[in-house]
């Protein structure tokens, strides 16, 4: 197993430390704050250690507060309900004494049911895309300097847009997004790794999807962009070492917040989860002073 992906599934092997609690470590992947996707995948393994023979079927969060990328994060798993075909687990990730993610989990027994599913839309085969980490190589020169080893090294998950946005010139589209994603080597077969693991993969580039239509990135002065929320219903079983296609929309965007959400299909076509996110997306301007200051209050 290559490095990097070894340091992502290690980054998901939680410690215990008694009475359903359990404490991960923290990636600093160049954000402000620690990566979303990263807590939202520990949460869900910290509830998945405290079940047995039941797979995640949803995951649904509240970022409460931005997370230090260089501390560890302690969860504390409650449990909610045992019953006989589902279980529900509530977490809670501390940083400092403080709450920053508040979440509920649900489990359920294999069981056969009525099937279907949209079809899966037409997109290029990823090997006919280029990667994310190619594209945001090509734009280091323009990243500052703190954060350019952090933004152009080499990550677990390899991303390729469908149609990439430069974000120094971006041009208003419309509120759609392709991606192709995987694990860059091979994992073991475990279920709940997997779908921890998209869970992860879920936060990247969700958020983006609002900003299209106004013809902004992250990277446009005066931004203000945070994850608020983020839920993910796993349908299928999931293989995030093989290609999964990612396609989003935003409905709307009001009130300084951004609807997003997302369906993820394999290579087969069929849908093996999918995914809704509300994120803040302020616009801040500048005080009397000439120092940024949101619109309305924080």
């Amino acid at each position: 197993m290559q490095e990097v992906v070894r340091e992502l599934v290690d980054l998901l092997d939680l410690v215990p430390t008694g009475d359903d609690r359990f404490r991960g470590d923290s990636q600093d992947l160049g954000f402000p704050n620690v990566f979303g996707g990263q807590v939202l995948g520990q949460a869900l393994m910290a509830a998945s250690r405290t079940v047995e023979g039941r797979l995640p079927h949803s995951l649904h969060a509240y970022f409460l507060r931005g997370g230090n990328p260089l501390a560890p994060i302690d969860y504390e798993v409650q449990r909610v309900r045992d019953g006989g075909s589902f279980t529900v687990r509530r977490i809670i990730a501390w940083q400092d004494d403080r709450e920053i993610l508040s979440a509920s989990a649900s489990f359920q027994v294999e069981e056969e049911g009525y099937t279907h599913q949209l079809d899966m839309p037409a997109a290029p085969e990823p090997e006919s895309l280029v990667s994310e980490l190619t594209l945001r190589r090509q734009l280091q020169e323009y990243m500052p300097d703190n954060r350019r080893e952090q933004l152009t090294r080499e990550r677990a998950i390899d991303i390729r847009p469908v149609a990439p946005v430069n974000p120094l010139k971006p041009v208003a589209t419309e509120p759609h997004k392709q991606s192709w994603f995987r694990a860059i080597d091979q994992l073991p077969d475990d279920q709940v790794l997997h779908r921890c693991l998209l869970a992860y993969a879920s936060d990247f580039g969700l958020l983006g999807t609002s900003l299209g239509p106004h013809g902004i990135t992250f990277m446009h002065p005066g931004l203000q962009i945070a994850s608020l929320d983020h839920a993910i219903w796993f349908h299928r079983p999931v293989h995030i070492d093989d290609w999964l296609l990612y396609d989003t929309d935003s409905p709307s965007a009001s009130g300084g917040r951004g609807f997003n959400r997302g369906n993820i299909f394999d290579r087969s076509g069929s849908m093996v989860a999918s995914v809704c996110q509300e994120a803040l997306i302020r616009r801040r301007q500048k005080n009397s002073k000439g120092r940024i200051r949101p619109e309305s209050g924080a």
